[in-house]
């Protein structure tokens, strides 16, 4: 996988709450290596860089080419703990990869084309249930993205993950049917006859009914 990014860490001892606080004091961020039937590695990064890459959206999308103490580690973010009040991020667990490491990864999904689509020119309305979806696919060959066609969309089409352009070796982490991922609903139509906003049950400032004579 071409994309990547690279940081530095260093090993460090010690586990626990209060050895996460002296680290956090040095802004340095805790974190762990695991995975590949290796031991786990604890080590620290530099707290600035860290919230700068997690900031960036790509640390659990993109391979991290990870220098800890001048050893390199191919490695992918799988989780961090976000700091309750700031956002900062307070722990990062990384996963090593391999050229045979397969996850399930959350991926962005780009709808191209609709406005040269017929039911755009007919004024349709595009209705967009899942902005991102799970797949199943590498570690090194995560994509950016996943591109759903739409320049030919009808009215009233209703566009499924089958309609999507899966990358090769990716397919989607739910397998067991062809779940919707948007929707082309005709566009609201007023009639002539639908009272227009203030008219009905309404009467001018100033012009109150008149009472009823009991006498």
């Amino acid at each position: 996988m071409s994309r990547q990014y690279k940081m530095t860490a260093t090993k460090r001892e010690g586990a626990g709450k209060g050895a996460a606080r002296a680290i956090r004091r040095d802004k340095q961020t805790p974190a762990v290596i695991y995975g590949d039937k290796k031991e786990p590695v604890t080590i620290s990064l530099p707290t600035k860089e860290t919230n700068l890459e997690y900031n960036k959206g790509h640390m659990f999308t993109m391979i991290c080419e990870l220098d800890v103490d001048g050893e390199k580690h191919t490695v992918l973010a799988r989780d961090a703990q976000l700091h309750p009040v700031t956002d900062n991020v307070m722990h990062v667990d990384f996963l090593r990869v391999t050229d045979k490491t397969s996850i399930t990864v959350s991926v962005p999904v780009n709808y191209i084309g609709y406005e040269e689509s017929p039911a755009a020119q007919a004024k349709g309305i595009l209705n967009v249930v899942r902005f991102e979806v799970d797949i199943n696919c590498k570690a090194k060959n995560i994509p950016e993205s996943i591109d759903v066609d739409l320049s030919k969309a009808q009215i009233g089409d209703a566009i499924k993950i089958s309609n999507a352009n899966m990358p090769e070796g990716a397919k989607p982490a739910i397998s067991d049917r062809d779940f919707a991922l948007a929707a082309v609903s005709a566009p609201r139509v007023v009639l002539d006859d639908e009272p227009a906003e203030g008219e009905e049950g309404e009467t001018a400032q100033g012009d109150a009914p008149a009472e009823e004579n009991k006498e």
